[in-house]
């Protein structure tokens, strides 16, 4: 069973920058993507980007577009989530999942928090 780690989260004034990580560990891991998601308090989970394991290509929502970026490293079963320029908005728990069947994202990490002061 894959199980997912988040890390990263953390209180950051606005403009500023976190990098967030999601290790993934267990069976073989060979998702056909990753992807970030955040839940604002007060707020249904919305998706924030996603990432296609196999060539990388990356989805963005609109409001983050330009100032988050999305990597992986296949080897390390890790997806990351640089975030700079950040928001009192951007302020939630953010959530990493993956979509290891053709059904949708079935895998969910506990999450972290990021905090963003104005």
């Amino acid at each position: 069973q894959v199980r997912l780690v988040e890390s990263g989260g953390g209180l950051v004034q606005a403009g500023g920058s976190l990098r967030l990580s999601c290790a993934a560990s267990g069976r073989t891991f060979s998702p056909y993507a990753m992807g970030w998601f955040r839940q604002a308090p007060g707020k249904e989970r919305e998706f924030v980007v996603r990432i296609r394991w196999t060539d990388g290509s990356a989805y963005y929502v609109d409001s983050v577009k330009g100032r988050f970026t999305i990597s992986r490293d296949n080897a390390k079963n890790t997806v990351y989530l640089q975030m700079n320029s950040l928001k009192p908005e951007d302020t939630a728990v953010y959530y990493c999942a993956a979509k290891l069947t053709s059904a949708g994202f079935d895998t969910w990490g506990q999450g972290t928090q990021v905090t963003v002061s104005s």
